[in-house]
C-alpha cells in the first residue's frame, strides 16, 4: 500500500530540515527523504582511505558525504547526507544585507528581483539564529584569544582602513558552533555562569537524532578548535541541522527516511503529489550497483498534500527537468538565475612580520579554531557610500591539521634534503665521529621551520556576482552556462585586487587557487538559483511563500529559490526563507487567511 502524508519534504538541509521540524511542530504528518545516509559522531573519516570514500556515487559503490559537480565555467561542492550542506559549511550565520535585496528592472543582465525584504525575514533569522544555537567566537577568553588568523585579519582591515570609513571593516560572525556547555540565548551572549570551555560534554534538553536511533548516548562536546568543520565535525561541536531541526522533527513524529533518493515526481489526480524513490544499500559499498535494477535498490512511491522539494540548487531543478512531462505548466524561468555566491578560494601565503629590525615568518596557524572566525566586508554601491562596485564579505579560512602536514610534506625537495643530512649525522654518531648523543634537535630540524604551513591561510570571499548562469538538461546530464568572464568579470577583479592588498598589509604573497588561474574555473560551495523566485510566472518559478506558480500544494524551499546571491554565506537566508514559508503551510493547513 501506498503510503500518504500531509507532507514529503525532499532534502535535509537548511531549507528541508528547517520545514520538517516546523510542519511537524505543527502537527502535520510529515516524512522527509535524504538519500545521503546519517553522521553520527565520530563517523567522519579521517584515514587516506576513508577520505577516499567519502564520495557520493552509488553507482560505482560510494555513499559519502561529498557530491563534486563540474562545468565548464564553474564547480562545485555540495553535500549528501542526513544535514545536507550543514555537514560540510562552515557555520556562518549571517542576514544578507538590507540594501542588497535587489528589485532591478528586466533587461539588466544581472537582473535580480526579490520579492521579500529583510523586514519580512527578520523574525524568521531570529528564529533559525536560536534553533541553531548561535555563538560568537569567544576572543576574550583563553585559549581563544590567542587565535593568530584572527588577529591577522583585523590587522589587515585596520591597515587597509585606518581612518574608518563607511566601506570595509572587520566583523565577528555568528557561528553554529558550541563553545558553551549550555545553550545561549543571544549570539552575544557571555555569561560568567556558561563560560567557553574546550572539549567538555555538552548539556542537551533532548536526546538527538543520533542517540534516538541508536538507543545509546551518542556524546557530544564543546569545540576542540581543530580546524575539521569542513570535513566533518566528530565530536558535534557544530551544530548541524541533524542535532537540532531533524532532531526535534524526528522527536515530534516526522518520519526521518535515509538513504532514499527520490527518482521522480508528478501530480496526483484529485490534488496533492506523488514521489517516487529508491532505496540505498549500504551493504553494497565499494561495489558498482546498477540503480536502476530493483533487486539492488528497491522501488517505492509515497503520496501526500503537499511536496516541499529542498534537495539543493543542482538537485531541484534537475529533478523538475527530468519531470517535466508531469509538469506542463512549469514557469520558463526554470534552470535561470543562476550564480556562484561570488565564491572565490585563494591563499595568503608566506605571511611575515617585523621583530627586533628583522623580518621573520608570521605565525596565522590555521588548523587552530573553528574554520571561520570573522570576516571584513567590502562594501557594495548599493549601500550609499559611493561607486564601490559589487559587495563582498573575505572571511579567514582554516585548515585540519592533516592538510597542513600535507603542506609541510608537499615541498619534498627541502625534507630529503633535511633527512639526508639527519642520516649523514646519525653515521658520523654509530661510526663514532660524534659523541653528541641528544638527537633531540637534529630530529626537529628534519620538519624544518614549518613555513609553509604556520604563515599560510586559506581566504574564503562571498558576495555579490552576476546571476546571469543558466541551466539546462543535455540528454541525461544537468549542465550550466555561469561563466566569470560574462557579468561578473569586474566583481572578480575588484575580489582579487582587495584579497591582494589583505596579503600585502600582512607581509604575504597572494596566491590563486589552480582551477581559477589554469582554467578560469570558480568552484563554489554556494551555488544558487535555478527555480528563482518572482512576482509571477513569467519572472521567477516560485512566489514570495515558496509555492510554484500554477501547482497549488508544491514548494521550493533551497538555494535553488533565491533570484539572486545572497552575498554572504546563505544558509542562514536558506533557513529563514524555509521558516516564512512552513508559516504559509500551516496557515493554509489550519484554513488560516493572513
Amino acid at each position: 500500500m501506498t503510503e500518504h502524508f500531509d507532507a514529503v519534504v525532499i532534502g535535509s538541509g537548511f531549507g528541508g530540515a528547517v520545514m520538517s521540524y516546523r510542519l511537524a511542530e505543527a502537527g502535520l504528518r510529515v516524512c522527509l527523504l535524504e538519500r545521503g545516509k546519517a553522521f553520527p559522531p565520530n563517523s567522519f573519516p579521517r584515514d587516506p582511505y576513508g577520505i577516499r570514500n567519502n564520495f557520493w556515487d552509488p553507482s560505482n559503490g560510494l555513499y559519502g558525504m561529498f557530491n563534486v559537480w563540474s562545468f565548464k565555467g564553474s564547480g562545485a561542492l555540495v553535500s549528501s547526507g542526513l544535514g545536507g550542506g550543514s555537514l560540510i559549511y562552515a557555520n556562518i550565520l549571517i542576514r544578507k544585507d538590507e540594501k542588497w535585496f535587489v528589485n532591478q528592472k528586466p533587461g539588466d543582465r544581472c537582473y535580480e528581483q526579490w520579492p521579500v525584504t529583510r523586514a519580512m525575514l527578520e523574525e524568521h533569522y531570529g528564529r533559525v539564529e536560536r534553533m541553531m544555537n548561535a555563538q560568537k567566537y569567544p576572543l576574550k577568553h583563553e585559549p581563544y584569544k590567542g587565535t593568530q588568523k584572527t588577529l591577522a585579519m583585523q590587522e589587515a582591515a585596520r591597515k587597509l582602513n585606518p581612518d574608518g570609513k563607511p566601506g570595509l571593516e572587520w566583523l565577528p560572525l555568528n557561528l553554529a558552533v558550541s563553545f558553551r556547555t549550555r545553550a545561549v540565548a543571544h549570539p552575544d551572549d557571555d555569561d560568567p555562569s556558561n563560560p567557553p570551555l574546550v572539549g567538555v560534554a555538552l548539556e542537551e534538553e533532548h536526546p538527538n537524532y543520533h542517540t534516538a536511533k541508536a538507543g545509546r548516548l551518542m556524546q557530544r562536546s564543546t569545540c576542540r578548535l581543530c580546524g575539521e568543520c569542513d570535513i566533518g565535525c566528530n565530536f558535534g561541536s557544530k551544530n548541524t541541522l541533524d542535532y537540532n531541526y531533524i532532531s526535534e522533527a524526528h522527536r515530534l513524529g516526522a518520519e526521518v527516511r535515509t538513504l532514499c533518493e527520490v527518482k521522480r515526481i508528478a501530480p496526483r489526480q484529485g490534488g496533492g503529489y506523488s514521489v517516487s524513490y529508491i532505496v540505498h544499500d549500504l551493504s553494497h559499498e565499494g561495489q558498482k550497483v546498477d540503480t536502476d535494477d530493483i533487486r539492488f535498490c528497491p522501488k517505492h512511491t509515497v503520496t501526500c498534500d503537499r511536496l516541499v522539494l529542498a534537495a539543493g540548487t543542482f538537485a531541484t531543478p534537475y529533478l523538475l527537468f527530468k519531470s517535466g512531462d508531469a509538469f506542463p505548466n512549469l514557469s520558463k524561468r526554470l534552470g535561470t538565475r543562476f550564480s556562484v555566491n561570488g565564491d572565490l578560494l585563494s591563499f595568503i601565503t608566506k605571511a611575515t612580520m617585523k621583530r627586533d629590525g628583522r623580518v621573520v615568518p608570521r605565525d596565522l596557524n590555521p588548523s587552530f579554531g573553528p574554520v571561520i572566525t570573522g570576516a571584513i566586508r567590502f562594501g557594495d554601491t548599493l549601500d550609499g557610500n559611493g561607486d564601490l562596485g559589487r559587495g563582498f564579505y573575505v572571511e579567514d579560512g582554516g585548515n585540519p591539521y592533516l592538510l597542513s602536514w600535507a603542506a609541510e610534506l608537499s615541498g619534498a625537495f627541502g625534507l630529503i634534503w633535511r633527512t639526508l643530512h639527519f642520516l649523514k649525522l646519525r653515521v658520523k654518531y654509530l661510526w663514532g665521529l660524534s659523541q653528541d648523543t641528544d638527537l633531540a634537535e637534529e630530529i626537529a630540524s628534519v620538519l624544518g621551520d614549518a613555513v609553509v604551513s604556520r604563515s599560510s591561510l586559506p581566504v574564503l570571499t562571498m558576495g555579490r556576482d552576476c546571476p546571469d548562469g543558466r541551466l539546462r538538461l543535455n540528454g541525461r546530464y544537468l549542465d550550466c552556462d555561469w561563466a566569470e568572464k560574462a557579468g561578473s568579470k569586474e566583481y572578480y577583479k575588484r575580489v582579487v585586487r582587495e584579497v591582494t592588498r589583505i596579503a600585502e598589509a600582512l607581509g604575504a604573497d597572494y596566491m590563486d587557487n589552480p582551477a581559477y588561474k589554469k582554467l578560469n574555473q570558480v568552484l563554489t560551495a554556494h551555488p544558487l538559483g535555478g527555480a528563482p523566485m518572482g512576482t509571477s510566472a513569467e519572472d521567477g518559478v516560485v512566489d514570495s511563500y515558496g509555492e510554484v506558480f500554477n501547482y497549488p500544494g508544491l514548494y521550493i524551499a533551497d538555494g535553488s529559490m533565491l533570484p539572486g546571491p545572497v552575498g554572504p554565506n546563505p544558509s542562514l537566508t536558506i533557513g529563514a526563507l524555509s521558516d516564512r514559508f512552513a508559516d504559509h503551510i500551516i496557515d493554509q493547513h489550519k484554513g488560516v487567511t493572513r
